[in-house]
C-alpha cells in the first residue's frame, strides 16, 4: 500500500497530526488484538480531527459494525477488497506497485525496516476450531510466481538484503494452482532467478511439510530458521483443536529438520488454556514443549472468539487459570531461550544489522538479526545498518533477549 500510495504522488508522513488519510490494517486473531485495534483506531482520530481513517484488515472483516462507530471512521474495505484499498481510498488508478520500475530509489531504511515482508498466500483451509481467520480470510489463493519473483527483483533493486515470504497459510502455497510442492518451487525459483542475499520463510504448519523439503537448505541464502505453529504438546488437546499433528509427528519433523539444517533455530507457539485443557493436560503440555529445545516459544492465553468451533465447547478455562498456565509457559519460554543462547556462545553468525537504537560515547548501537533469527546488538564506531556481517557471539543479556555479539569487519 506504501508503494502504491508513493507512486500515485502521495507523501507518508509520520506524524498523524499531519495526515490528510489515515490506513489502519486491523488484526481479530484474539479478542486483545481486537482492542488494541480499538484503541490505535481513536488515538488516530484523536490526534487529527480532519483526518479520513479507513480501516481494514481481520478486525474490520467481522466486526464491521463495531468500527463504523469510532469517531474519524470513513471507509471500512473488507479483505475481499483490500486490493483495491489504495484506488478507494484516492480515487486514482492504483497501479500494481511491481509492474514497474520503482519511481525512485529509497533506502531500505527508510520506514523502518531493511528486511522487505513478501506476501505470497492469503486465506486458509486449514479448520483449527480456535481460529477466525478462516472466517475473516477466506479459502487459500497464491500469487503467481512471476509476480512474487518481480517483486523480489526489485527490492534487491531497491537495496534489501533479505526478504521474508509470508502468508496467511504459507505452506499451502500453490495448491491452489494445483502444485502440492509450490512452496519449495517458489523458494527454488526466487534462489536461481533473483541475487537476493537473505530469503527467510516465516511461519509454516507442520503437516505441511515433509522431510525432503528441507533439502532446500543447502543453499546458504535461505535463512536458518523455522517457526512451526505447535499450539499444544498435548495429543489431547491438539485433536480438540482439530490440529493436523501429534507429539510423535511433530518430533519427527524437528529431528529431520535439525537432522539436515546445520543449527537451525525452531520456533513455536502454544496456546494455555484450550477448553477442556486439565491440569495433567497442560502439565503434559509443557513437559513436551521443553523436550523440543525451541529457540523461541510465543506463548498465547486462548481467547474465545465468537463463531468458532472451540467457543461452543464445553470445559471453558476460568481466566485466573488460564493467567497461571501463561505464566508457567512464560518462565519455560524464558529458560528455552537462554538455553539456546548458550549453545551459540562463541559462535559466528551471519547478521543483518536493521538499525541503529541510539549512540554513545563508545559509537553506535547496532541492532540485528543472525539468520537464524536471534536478536543481536553491539556498540561499534560504525552505523551498520543494511550490511550484512560476520560476528561473534559473546555473551546472552537476558534483559534484551538478545546476543551481544563482535561484529568481524575488515
Amino acid at each position: 500500500m506504501i508503494r502504491q500510495f508513493r507512486h500515485l504522488g502521495h507523501e507518508i508522513v509520520e506524524d498523524p497530526a499531519e495526515a490528510d488519510e489515515v490506513v489502519v490494517n486491523t488484526c481479530a486473531v484474539t479478542l486483545d488484538a481486537n482492542r488494541v485495534s480499538r484503541r490505535l483506531i481513536r488515538q488516530l482520530g484523536r490526534a487529527n480531527e480532519d483526518t479520513s481513517i479507513t480501516v481494514t484488515g481481520c478486525y474490520a472483516q467481522i466486526a464491521p459494525e463495531e468500527i463504523a462507530i469510532l469517531p474519524g471512521v470513513k471507509r471500512i474495505i473488507p479483505n475481499g477488497e483490500k486490493e483495491a484499498l489504495v484506488q478507494q481510498v484516492t480515487g486514482q488508478a492504483a497501479i500494481e506497485a511491481f509492474d514497474r520500475e520503482p519511481l525512485e530509489r529509497d533506502l531500505p531504511g527508510r520506514y523502518g525496516r531493511t528486511r522487505a515482508f513478501v506476501k505470497v498466500q492469503d486465506g486458509c483451509n486449514n479448520a483449527c476450531t480456535f481460529c477466525i481467520t478462516t472466517v475473516a480470510r477466506g479459502a487459500g489463493r497464491s500469487r503467481p510466481v512471476e509476480a512474487v519473483v518481480r517483486e523480489v527483483r526489485m527490492l534487491v533493486e531497491m537495496g534489501y538484503s533479505e526478504a521474508v515470504l509470508t502468508g496467511v497459510h504459507l505452506g499451502s502455497y500453490g495448491q491452489d494452482f494445483g502444485d502440492p510442492d509450490g512452496l519449495a518451487h517458489l523458494v527454488r525459483t526466487i534462489l536461481s532467478e533473483t541475487s537476493l542475499p537473505r530469503l527467510r520463510l516465516s511461519s509454516l504448519e507442520p503437516w505441511d511439510l515433509r522431510e525432503d523439503f528441507f533439502a532446500l537448505w543447502q543453499d546458504s541464502r535461505l535463512c536458518r530458521h523455522l517457526h512451526l505453529p505447535l499450539q499444544s504438546g498435548c495429543d489431547a488437546t491438539l485433536r480438540r483443536m482439530a490440529r493436523r499433528t501429534t507429539q510423535q509427528a511433530f518430533a519427527a519433523l524437528v529431528e529431520a529438520a535439525r537432522r539436515q539444517i546445520d543449527s537451525v533455530a525452531i520456533t513455536t507457539d502454544v496456546i494455555v488454556g484450550f477448553p477442556g485443557e486439565t491440569d495433567a493436560e497442560f502439565s503434559e503440555s509443557a513437559r513436551f514443549v521443553e523436550s523440543m529445545r525451541f529457540a523461541g516459544l510465543h506463548v498465547f492465553r486462548y481467547s474465545r472468539r465468537p463463531g468458532t468451533a472451540a467457543a461452543r465447547m464445553r470445559g471453558q478455562v476460568d481466566e485466573p487459570t488460564r493467567k497461571t498456565r501463561s505464566e508457567q509457559m512464560h518462565a519455560l519460554a524464558e529458560r528455552s531461550a537462554r538455553e539456546y543462547a548458550a549453545l551459540v556462545i562463541g559462535r559466528t553468525h551471519s547478521v543483518l544489522w536493521e538499525q541503529v537504537a541510539g549512540v554513545t560515547q563508545d559509537g553506535f548501537m547496532n541492532v540485528g538479526y543472525t539468520d537464524s533469527y536471534v536478536r543481536v546488538h553491539c556498540t561499534h564506531p560504525r552505523a551498520l545498518t543494511g550490511l550484512i556481517t560476520p560476528a561473534q557471539a559473546l555473551a546472552y543479556d537476558p534483559q534484551r533477549g538478545a546476543l551481544d555479539v563482535r561484529p568481524l569487519l575488515k
